[in-house]
């Protein structure tokens, strides 16, 4: 079977989020009202900004762990606003993750279009979101209509995610949140004869979960994928993959993806930030979307 050619997916117009600049190992960002600097190790070239817009940044990420406050007039947390929703942003102590992965806007986008399409055919669709983090792809498919799973192995993840629902007014919303092990779950989801419509999954390289079990991603992710297709609706269902792992490319997605789905749609590629007036465009992670048969 060929290979499927490599997709570029570029965010979208978001208010919120720009990509001002980028270069020799960072990124000078704009999340709402702040601007940010943050380390990017695939950002190997030069930045085309003049120093002087980065150094007026509110703060930097820096190689000691902590952010570094440039001005006084940076809050340790804000919101921003997308498609409804209202997400926290934070400076959080010993990450340079603020909550929110603008690179993901095309797989939101792309989860609100496919659930628009399948809503109103009786019971809403089920969605299963692992690793899931904040919770920005749980309220965009809750919102779209879907019954939504939500699995992270982190405490304040999951807490940081029910406080986005808080903040986006949907307390009502039908999601489950679990602090739990994405493996264990799903094996215990196929003993009990679940299915979803749709899976989203966003594995780290390297974690834990809440009992201190060990993932690492090149040693369980094909078993993971295989225990997918026992989950998802083989015809109408649809799993989205994404991956940061540097030693990773598209082909190897494609060979992971399609070694679990032989039949159906797939498409692989990068998701990629687009650069503000002129800035060069990044690449920040890679992805591989499947679809059933009857897609």
């Amino acid at each position: 079977m060929s290979e499927p050619p490599r997709v570029l997916l570029e965010h979208g117009a978001w208010p919120a989020y720009r990509l001002l600049d980028c270069g020799q190992g960072r990124k000078l960002e704009q999340f709402g009202d702040l601007r940010l600097i943050r380390g990017e190790p695939k950002a190997w070239w030069r930045p085309r900004r003049d120093p002087r817009e980065w150094a007026a940044a509110h703060a930097e990420f820096g190689e000691d762990g902590r952010w570094m406050r440039m001005r006084a007039d940076t809050p340790p947390r804000w919101t921003l606003a997308y498609e409804g929703l209202t997400l926290e942003a934070r400076l959080s102590s010993g990450s340079k993750h603020v909550g929110v992965f603008p690179e993901q806007e095309p797989h939101w986008r792309w989860v609100r279009e496919r659930l628009a399409a399948v809503k109103g055919a009786g019971t809403p669709p089920s969605v299963l979101n692992l690793f899931g983090y904040t919770g920005v792809a749980t309220l965009t498919a809750a919102k779209a209509g879907a019954a939504v799973t939500h699995v992270d192995a982190s405490k304040p993840a999951l807490a940081w995610a029910r406080e986005n629902q808080r903040l986006s007014g949907m307390g009502d919303a039908p999601v489950r949140w679990l602090l739990d092990d994405a493996f264990k779950f799903v094996a215990r989801e196929i003993r009990r004869g679940r299915r979803y419509d749709l899976i989203l999954l966003d594995p780290p390289s390297f974690g834990r979960g809440p009992r201190g079990e060990v993932w690492k991603v090149e040693n369980q992710i094909a078993d993971l994928m295989d225990l997918l297709r026992k989950l998802v609706d083989p015809d109408s269902g649809a799993v989205v993959l994404t991956l940061y792992n540097l030693e990773a490319s598209p082909l190897m997605l494609h060979n992971l993806t399609r070694d679990a789905f032989p039949k159906g749609a797939l498409e692989v590629g990068e998701l990629v930030l687009g650069g503000d007036e002129g800035a060069p465009r990044l690449p920040l992670s890679l992805f591989a979307r499947w679809a059933g048969a009857a897609d």
